[in-house]
């Protein structure tokens, strides 16, 4: 199982501890692979240094001064993370090629999309009771880095696998009369996610997260849920199909 891990639950560094006292737990039922993104951390960084930030699409716009301070802190993070869970690595884009990436070019610098996933690494890590932190960094054929979306890495990473994917988010799924509770929806068909997106019932900030899960389902991961990771317990139970919004084939 994938588990994607960033936001605003980052802001909250007793919060950040029971999500990684739950990920430990839950790898006793489930071979786990964390991927992370830093959000939050990334801004704080490069606020210091007098860097602004600048989105397209969704993305952020990535110079090279910000690629070097976004790979450091992302570095930082994906270690104290790994020592959080316990019995974990972390791993970046550079290790053993993990994730290679082309650039997209144009007005967004170096931000990639993923081309290749080393599962091979993956899976060996899992086989001795590791579990893999992975931070959202990739290099490209130069062995140069490239700055990733965390859910199309988690995604990536689920396709190479084979395996399921939560999305841990600020929100408890994808609702159909948003925010209403009552109209939380359980579960969607890929034909449904695409019709929610048309119809506008799926929009503002939930449409990256399910495009993410559609692009995982793309890939070949076996499942996708949406789920909040802002309030404990939430976890166990999506991995169980008991909380969020879990997107099928």
């Amino acid at each position: 199982m994938i588990v994607k891990y960033g936001g605003n639950a980052m802001k909250n560094v007793e919060l950040r501890r029971t999500v990684a006292h739950e990920l430990a737990a839950l790898r006793r039922e489930h071979p786990l692979v964390v991927v992370h993104g830093g959000g939050p951390v990334i801004e704080r960084e490069l606020e210091r240094r007098g860097l602004r930030s600048e989105f397209v699409r969704g993305l952020r716009v990535t110079t090279p001064e910000a690629m070097q301070v976004i790979e450091m802190a992302l570095g930082q993070l994906n270690k104290e993370l790994s020592y959080e869970i316990g019995s974990a690595v972390g791993l970046m884009g550079h290790d053993s090629n993990l994730l290679v990436a082309e650039p997209l070019g144009g007005e967004l610098g170096r931000v990639g999309k993923i081309v290749s996933v080393n599962a091979e690494l993956l899976r060996k890590l899992l086989s001795v009771g590791i579990t893999p932190v992975v931070g959202c960094v990739a290099v490209d054929k130069r062995g140069a880095a490239l700055n990733i979306n965390a859910d199309t890495v988690a995604g990536a990473v689920a396709g190479a696998l084979g395996e399921g994917v939560i999305f841990l988010t600020d929100v408890d799924g994808v609702y159909r009369h948003f925010p209403d509770p009552t109209s939380l929806v359980e579960q969607l068909s890929r034909e449904e996610a695409e019709e929610g997106i048309a119809e506008g019932w799926i929009g503002g900030g939930m449409i990256p997260k399910v495009r993410a899960a559609l692009d995982a389902l793309r890939r070949g991961a076996a499942y996708a849920t949406i789920a909040s990771g802002m309030q404990a317990g939430v976890l166990k139970r999506a991995a169980a199909g008991q909380a969020g919004t879990r997107v099928v084939p």
